[in-house]
């Protein structure tokens, strides 16, 4: 999958940062995932629409991982960041301890691509997490791919 160069947020990602990452969220980021941020790290994909739920979405950049999002001016894309503003919309389980939705990529209409933990804690499914008809302990999402990889290929090129 190719990436806007000029759009990649640096520093990239080292093992150690995800380790920490995986330990604070109680996940186990898959490989293809981890593999895809370590060099696209809150990059703008070049292909950007897939089908979810009877529409065409655009998406409009991935989300990184920063050691210190608040000291880097692109800061705002960091899962942490954006995690923290979504808070108890992206999780149904007010007990749960770590993420059951980690938000992964922003999306044209104010909705966010997802890794969904809730099934599957070791090997995540790909989600549109809708935001307008969230609400606080009740998100509500749209399957679009099996694996981070699946979804990947299903990019397109965005047509005018």
């Amino acid at each position: 999958m190719e990436t806007k160069a000029e759009s990649i947020i640096h520093p990239l990602p080292s093992d150690p940062l995800l380790a920490k990452e995986e330990e604070f969220w109680r996940v186990t980021l898959p490989s293809d995932y981890k593999d895809f941020i370590k060099v696209s790290n809150g990059g703008i994909p070049e292909r950007r629409s897939f089908p979810c739920h009877g529409h065409t979405h655009l998406l409009t950049r991935f989300l990184c991982i920063l050691e210190d999002p608040t000291h880097h001016e692109l800061g705002l894309f960091d899962i942490d960041a954006i995690k923290t503003q979504l808070d108890e919309r992206l999780i149904d389980d007010e007990d749960l301890i770590g993420v059951a939705l980690l938000p992964v990529a922003a999306l044209f209409s104010g909705d966010f691509l997802c890794l969904d933990f809730r099934e599957r804690r070791d090997s995540p499914s790909v989600c549109v997490w809708d935001h307008a008809n969230s609400g606080e302990f009740d998100p509500v999402c749209y399957p679009v791919a099996d694996r981070f990889r699946d979804f990947l290929a299903m990019l397109e090129p965005v047509t005018p």
